[in-house]
């Protein structure tokens, strides 16, 4: 085994034993931050995909708070593989209701771990944060993971296309349907009916924009983030592909924007 498929080989296996070892002080942060009310535990059975995976008693878990990037999911199965398979795990959350398909979403910690398996996917670069946790501090602690993977250009971090640039519409139309990040400077924000539009681009038709609701708006409003005071920002944002004319990302809560420069 030689290349790329060595070198992630022997990233499973020093993400693992670092899984495996004494929680870091950073860990620790992770679970106090990320402990929310527990809503079960059992063994893990089977992997499913990158971000989700079956008890033994049969009840489908999904993890809350990430998503992996694009089509190819094998690795992100692996890894998760890796850290769970044949585990005795914790469930965490604000609620156990199943979703439409009867999969219960939740932070999941692995028995003895002092870190739920989503900080550790996030810092080994297997996942993004997907910002759907209310919890302020949890929501916090995960982008933070994410961010050491980041900087550190690891897993999907280290493709040079794993942040899609906002004045290439087609690269996001290709990945319609799939969660992506994309960064760009917002060169004018308008409002059409009950939705404001972040427009990265000069055709409205074509070009990639944001959607902001009506409804939502005081939640930004109230984070210092009003939709005005983005024009001419540089920000990035995250959610799921959709095509309008143009490439859309559908904003539905306030972690979806992060703003990354001044004007």
């Amino acid at each position: 085994m030689t290349g790329p498929a060595l070198r992630y080989r022997d990233a499973l296996t020093v993400s693992a034993a670092l899984f495996l070892a004494p929680a870091s002080i950073a860990g620790q942060a992770d679970a106090a931050d990320c402990a929310l009310e527990r809503h079960g535990e059992g063994r893990v059975a089977a992997v499913v995909d990158a971000r989700g995976f079956r008890l033994e008693d049969g009840r489908e878990i999904r993890l809350a708070g990430i998503e992996r990037p694009g089509t190819d999911t094998a690795n992100g199965r692996a890894a998760l593989s890796a850290i769970i398979t044949g585990r005795d795990v914790t469930l965490h959350g604000e609620n156990d209701t199943p979703d439409r398909y009867g999969r219960q979403s939740a932070i999941v910690f692995v028995a003895g771990s002092e870190q739920p398996v989503q900080s550790e996917l996030l810092r080994r670069g297997e996942a993004l944060v997907s910002s759907d946790i209310a919890d302020k501090n949890c929501a916090a602690a995960l982008s933070a993971a994410e961010g050491v993977a980041r900087n550190a250009k690891l897993g999907i971090w280290a493709e040079t296309t794993a942040i899609k640039n906002a004045e290439s519409p087609g690269d996001i139309l290709a990945a319609i349907g799939h969660f992506m990040v994309v960064e760009g400077r917002v060169l004018s924000v308008r409002q059409a009916g009950a939705i404001t539009y972040l427009n990265f681009g000069r055709n409205w038709t074509r070009d990639f924009a944001a959607t902001i609701s009506r409804r939502i708006i005081p939640a930004f409003e109230s984070a210092g983030l009003g939709p005005k005071s983005l024009e001419n920002r540089l920000i990035r944002v995250r959610g799921v592909v959709s095509s309008r004319g143009g490439p859309r990302i559908e904003v539905l809560r306030v972690g979806q924007i992060e703003v990354l420069g001044g004007k």
